[in-house]
């Protein structure tokens, strides 16, 4: 029996399309990682750093098409959208230069890998993987992730925080 809860409440046709394209993604990933385990190598041996090196990617695009600064607004208002906010049902908790707090109450990437059937297990080792797309993204800017609870381990939210590095003189 799954501890996991992940259903989504807005149920637009235009999201649920969108849900859809990220869950093509997240069965990739799965997808990949699966048939690279049955060749005897594991996921954990490769896929934080793939994803990471896409995060740092998708993160300098960020930063360019935010201004070019380092401010977690730009990361909102580039990344953090009135539609991504509708797709993953996040509330933004805090957003100044050093800290961007957002919940997320919905996940379709875990929604992909419970279609999938996969275990708890494998959903929380997946998305640690894919968090760290989001680690390279705030190092990108400066900053470090915390997540200091996920849905794919149970809680009934994703708390994602995008935390300011201390400047070093």
């Amino acid at each position: 029996m799954s501890n996991i809860k992940n259903e989504a409440k807005i149920k637009n046709p235009l999201i649920v399309a969108i849900r859809e394209q990220l869950e093509h993604r997240a069965l990739w990933m799965y997808l990949l990682c699966d048939e690279a385990k049955k060749k005897g190598l594991p996921p954990e041996e490769y896929a934080p750093a793939a994803i990471r090196r896409c995060g740092l990617y998708q993160g300098a695009n960020l930063r360019a098409k935010a201004g070019g600064g380092d401010s977690l607004k730009g990361l909102k208002k580039t990344l953090f959208t009135k539609p991504a906010q509708w797709v993953f049902e996040m509330d933004v908790k805090r957003c100044t230069d050093d800290n961007l707090d957002i919940d997320f109450h919905y996940c379709p990437l875990v929604k992909a890998w419970q279609k999938q059937g996969c275990s708890d297990e494998e959903i929380q080792l997946l998305c640690d993987h894919a968090m760290c797309g989001d680690r390279g993204i705030a190092e990108s800017f400066g900053c470090h992730l915390e997540l200091p609870c996920t849905i794919a381990y149970g809680a009934d939210i994703c708390k994602i925080r995008f935390v300011r590095d201390e400047k070093k003189d």
